[in-house]
């Protein structure tokens, strides 16, 4: 498989501060659907500015390693020149937002790198179908609500066409429908593009049914990069990691722990329900 994003034993510490990531080490594959995981304060949002060249590029710091995106180091690169092929869209997406209507705020980042006008105007159009905002281009931004807005900047990500998109909790205010129903969206540019999703999450039992591979921090350093099913067992060997693993592994290892079994890779409720009935499990023994 191609890399699309490799660091290579990337250091990083902030201005006057501690390194905040420790020899950094992993390659991200093209097409994959991968979740960056772990415990407050381990890193994972410096990890994707470092990927958008933001870090230590723009913001400064000390660092030591390199950042690999399509092949190419993101030294002497501009954030601009990155965003072509890498979108980012941060937590605070509402410090991202820049334009007073949904079709200016896509239209913003189109016409930045150089995009004529009528593609400009094609491209926003379909940017919004595809995220679920047909037809808004003359809203205002107040006019939209929250989840609206996420799904707009999404849009402003998506219209450049990058090849990789990366995104730091983008569902940290939804209530759970929202967040299943970004995560669906996504999964559907993933396959519908080949885009390469690259998602930090606390809560990755919404991504469970989509994720390919997991990366795991902890305290800065890299604990696993890995297809989601061997970084999973990985994870459930650590007190402090386990309680990131989604709920129905949990379950799953905890119950092939005890019975010294081995069960499915299950992605749905539904999976582990007919697995388990098989195998003649009954709610009492689980």
């Amino acid at each position: 498989m191609e890399t699309v994003v490799e660091l290579q034993h990337f250091y990083f510490a902030y201005k006057k501060n501690n390194l905040v990531l420790h020899d950094i080490d992993f390659k991200i594959e093209r097409g994959s659907f991968t979740v960056i995981a772990g415990p407050s304060g381990s890193g994972k949002t410096t990890l994707c500015k470092a990927m958008a060249g933001i870090v230590p590029f723009y913001m400064g710091g000390a660092y030591s390693g390199d950042v690999m995106v399509l092949g190419e180091s993101t030294k002497g690169k501009k954030v601009s020149d990155i965003a072509m092929r890498l979108g980012l869209m941060l937590e605070d997406y509402e410090s991202q937002l820049v334009s007073l209507t949904a079709g200016e705020e896509v239209a913003f980042s189109l016409l930045n790198h150089g995009f004529k006008p009528e593609e400009v105007e094609e491209r926003t159009r379909r940017a919004l179908e595809d995220v679920g905002l047909p037809g808004r281009e003359s809203y205002q931004l107040d006019e939209l609500s929250g989840g609206q807005r996420q799904r707009l900047l999404l849009a402003s990500v998506l219209a450049v066409h990058p090849e990789i998109i990366v995104l730091d909790e983008p569902v940290s205010a939804m209530d759970p429908d929202g967040a299943n129903s970004l995560y669906g969206l996504l999964y559907k540019i993933h396959k519908e593009y080949g885009t390469t999703i690259v998602v930090v999450e606390h809560r990755i039992d919404y991504l469970l049914p989509y994720m390919t591979d997991l990366i795991v921090l902890k305290d800065g350093r890299l604990v696993t990069a890995d297809k989601y099913e061997n970084a999973a067992r990985k994870m459930y060997g650590d007190e402090v990691l386990r309680q990131f693993i989604p709920a129905l592994w949990r379950i799953k290892l905890g119950l092939e722990e005890k019975f010294d079994i081995t069960l499915g890779d299950w992605r749905t409720e539904e999976e582990a329900v007919a697995e388990l009935k098989e195998k003649g499990f009954t709610g009492g023994e689980a």
